[in-house]
């Protein structure tokens, strides 16, 4: 790396810093580092400032929008889930060096200040579509760096478990628990396409459409080629063809029925013998159509032998 051996690791990102083991000043989340160095090559966070609002009107602003931004995602990225730490952090060296050079110095955002930012800030009707926004855009701008021939999005639903009595969660029958039930898409990079809040007691599927189409829009025209995948939630005959309509190639797990059973019935009596911890995988494909779709379609199964 070049350095000498007491001078300290230097970072791209602020070449002030040095990275030594000093006793006094220890941090457990030093892998921010990596992160930080990350979203400087591709400017992330920093870029934000041309989208958000600042609504803060006072002349005496301690810490600026970027570096509050920062502080709230990566407290996220070293696992801390809300604000109830950020007293602590703010005095961390790892979090004091990734948030700003001002911090650095001094410290970063205390747990009000952070409050403030998260619930008045954010969530103002200038900055709440802004946020949807700019996610596309930091996936844009890390594509644009990424030489790539295809993009593969995976769209799922997950569980947001609450406690007390916040606006939208009901009780979910299939977590046994009351949630939220957000709906998410990845590609291929496990970069964040897309993402929705959603109330607890809605299908997997539910609002997909709305979800779907401004990432579509997005990759029209850009000459990849483009795929989807779904577990049994999303299987349902207009996103097929909604998919089919955009050119999309799909993979989308189908819920079992006596019909589908029906098909690889003889597959499964023709049973094979593994060998010693390989399992035995056979495919088989067909033509079927469900009393809800306008055509037949292609199945694929897998049946494995262990």
């Amino acid at each position: 790396m070049g350095e000498g051996k007491n001078e300290g690791l230097r970072l791209d990102f602020d070449p002030r810093i040095r990275l030594q083991f000093v006793g006094s000043k220890i941090t457990s989340d030093a892998g921010l580092l990596a992160y930080r160095e990350l979203d400087e090559r591709l400017g992330l966070t920093s870029m934000a400032a041309g989208y958000l609002t600042d609504t803060r009107t006072g002349k005496n602003i301690g810490h600026h929008l970027v570096p509050c931004l920062r502080q709230s995602i990566y407290s996220r990225l070293a696992s801390y889930p809300d604000t109830n730490d950020a007293d602590r952090l703010a005095r961390d060296p790892a979090m004091r060096t990734v948030v700003s050079r001002r911090a650095v110095s001094k410290r970063a955002a205390a747990r009000s200040a952070m409050g403030r930012f998260e619930t008045e800030i954010l969530t103002h009707d200038k900055n709440r579509g802004v946020l949807a926004r700019l996610n596309s855009i930091w996936v844009t701008s890390a594509l644009a760096n990424t030489k790539t021939r295809r993009i593969i999005l995976d769209m799922d639903s997950s569980v947001s478990k609450v406690h007390g009595s916040q606006e939208g969660a009901k009780y979910n029958g299939h977590f046994e628990c009351v949630c939220f039930h957000p709906i998410f898409c990845f590609n291929q990079y496990g970069d964040c396409e897309g993402a929705m809040l959603r109330e607890g007691n809605v299908s997997s599927a539910d609002r997909w459409l709305e979800l779907l189409v401004p990432i579509v829009q997005r990759y029209r025209g850009l000459g990849l080629r483009m795929l989807f995948r779904g577990d049994a939630g999303f299987a349902r005959p207009e996103i097929y063809e909604y998919l089919e309509k955009e050119a999309y190639e799909y993979a989308i797990r189908l819920p079992a029925n006596q019909v589908l059973h029906r098909e690889i019935d003889p597959l499964l009596s023709q049973r094979e013998t593994p060998e010693s911890g390989r399992p035995v995988v056979v495919y088989h494909d067909f033509q079927y159509q469900a009393g809800t779709w306008n055509k037949p379609r292609r199945v694929i199964a897998k049946i494995e032998w262990h």
